[in-house]
């Protein structure tokens, strides 16, 4: 029986993804629910896997491809064992075996001195007899090739000052990044205003209580969760920038959805925290974790992603000193985290030595003035700066 495999459902106005890694071939056995395909949409990577026990016997796409909900991806032929070729294709001749299998173990075998060396001056290494093992070619075999110009792959008359360069078509999600940000400068009226956070009192009761947090929690305690929790209390302060445009009307959320923007090896992603109000700091040091690794293993959801209220990007774990975050639409605001500096700072007519922190925060100024950006990364600040007050709730 044959079972045709065709591109799922991917998500409320998601219709379009693109074939990111095919794991299988013509021929190649699979077990039930073993993967065969990764798709790449512009927000997350889904896996496509086999129904059944069975053979792959077509494939109809190639890596690279777009691809829409319910194009047919692959036919597999339920049940069998894996074969060598399809049997629609009629055996070579003997003659023409050997001199596949010697310029396919040419290939297949190519160490990486011969391969860098080759690709750096334009050699092609199929039309290379190899003199190693097998047929290996080797890197005298290309240094010979070089100095005959006999396995040349392009003209050697190039033009004059030609740089090596590589061309790589960007992700779904890549593409869709580089759409929503600039669609954000094009639409919402951004502007920044910045503060500085003294971390002293925030570092020494995270130094204080780690251990125990950790032994108690089962997770770790950063930083994110005491920055969580002052930006919902600030957001329930200044409502509008927990708010967002809506043609001419103002919708003003209730609840508190945060987003935490992660790097994956996909790009910048921003998951969402839910109902970061009614969470305390070990709730979102492990919900935070678990983004996270999700991120990194490319396992992130739809819902995962969509709907945060506000974002907080950390360029801090980069190195970054300062910055001006631009705003996740159809969100009003961003909060963007720095590295954390020791400077001296003027205390009580006293310079000290405090680690201090830069924060920005990214606002839509056509629904955000600047007395409420500005009191709304005070409160930030105070916050942070004492926070028995988020405990406390004051």
């Amino acid at each position: 029986m044959t079972i045709e495999i065709k591109v799922p459902a991917l998500g409320e106005s998601v219709s379009e993804a693109a074939i990111a890694k095919l794991h299988k071939k013509v021929g190649d056995a699979v077990k039930a629910d073993e993967l065969i395909v990764e798709l790449e949409t512009d927000k997350v990577t889904l896996e496509v896997n086999a129904p059944s026990n069975g053979v792959i016997s077509d494939l109809k796409v190639k890596e690279g491809d777009n691809v829409k909900v319910g194009d047919l991806i692959a036919l597999m032929s339920a049940g069998g064992a894996a074969v060598a070729v399809s049997a629609s294709v009629p055996a070579p001749s003997a003659p023409a075996v050997a001199a596949s299998t010697q310029n396919n173990s040419a290939a297949a075998f190519l160490s990486p001195a011969p391969k860098k060396l080759a690709a750096e001056n334009n050699v092609d290494t199929s039309k290379i007899n190899g003199s190693g093992k097998d047929g290996r070619v080797t890197k005298g075999d290309v240094l010979d090739a070089i100095s005959s110009g006999s396995a040349a792959s392009a003209p050697a008359n190039k033009a004059v000052g030609a740089k090596p360069t590589e061309r790589v078509r960007m992700s779904k999600l890549r593409q869709k990044i580089a759409e929503r940000l600039k669609e954000s400068q094009n639409t919402a009226a951004i502007l920044t205003t910045f503060n500085e956070v003294d971390m002293t009192e925030v570092m020494a009761l995270r130094a204080q209580y780690k251990d125990v947090f950790e032994k108690k929690h089962g997770a770790k305690l950063g930083f994110m969760s005491f920055f969580v929790r002052a930006c919902v209390a600030a957001l329930k302060e200044i409502p509008a920038v927990n708010a967002e445009i809506d043609g001419t009307d103002i919708i003003y959320k209730n609840f508190y959805d945060i987003g935490v923007a992660v790097g994956s090896p996909q790009g910048l992603v921003v998951p969402v925290l839910r109902d970061a109000d009614t969470l305390n700091l070990a709730q979102i040091e492990k919900g935070i974790a678990e983004l996270g690794v999700k991120a990194r293993d490319g396992k992130l959801t739809l819902p995962d992603l969509a709907g945060a209220t506000f974002t907080i990007s950390n360029g801090g774990v980069y190195g970054s000193l300062m910055s001006t975050p631009i705003i996740n639409p159809p969100q009003s605001g961003i909060l963007g985290m720095h590295k954390i500096q020791e400077r001296p700072m003027v205390i009580n007519g006293e310079i000290k030595i405090r680690p201090m922190m830069y924060l920005a925060l990214s606002y839509d100024h056509r629904i955000i003035d600047g007395k409420e950006a500005v009191t709304f990364l005070v409160r930030i600040k105070e916050l942070l700066e004492d926070p028995r007050r988020l405990v406390l709730d004051l």
